[in-house]
């Protein structure tokens, strides 16, 4: 059975910064790509930052350079480091899998619980 579980969301200020994490296993195989999304009330999911299994990564373009995704090990295993939080990146974060598509548009098969994050001004 797979399971994704993430933790590391808290409260913090404009301009601090998070890092999160995703432990999951369970997978018959290394997942082909993992992912973070984020959930905010009146958008829909959307995908925050991609990573395929040969490290090869992918942004939300308004997180560029403020946000950067990294394998665990095993690489089922991701975590994001969220700097220069903005009151905009609040939302709920889920780890994500695919066994074959990656990148902003993909379409994940497997999912976490979420992890809250809040950024106030």
């Amino acid at each position: 059975q797979v399971q994704l579980v993430e933790s590391g969301g808290d409260s913090v200020q404009a301009g601090g910064s998070l890092r999160l994490s995703c432990a999951s296993s369970g997978y018959p195989s290394i997942p082909y790509c993992m992912a973070w999304f984020r959930q905010t009330p009146g958008i829909e999911r959307e995908a925050v930052a991609t990573i395929r299994v040969d490290g090869r990564s992918t942004y939300l373009e308004s997180v560029k350079d403020r946000f950067s995704i990294s394998h665990g090990n095993p690489k089922s295993n991701v975590f994001l480091e969220m700097n220069n939080l903005k009151p905009e990146d609040t939302g709920t974060y889920y780890c994500a899998a695919s066994p074959n598509s990656c990148g902003v548009s993909m379409s994940p098969i497997y999912w976490g619980r979420g992890t809250r994050v809040t950024v106030s001004s």
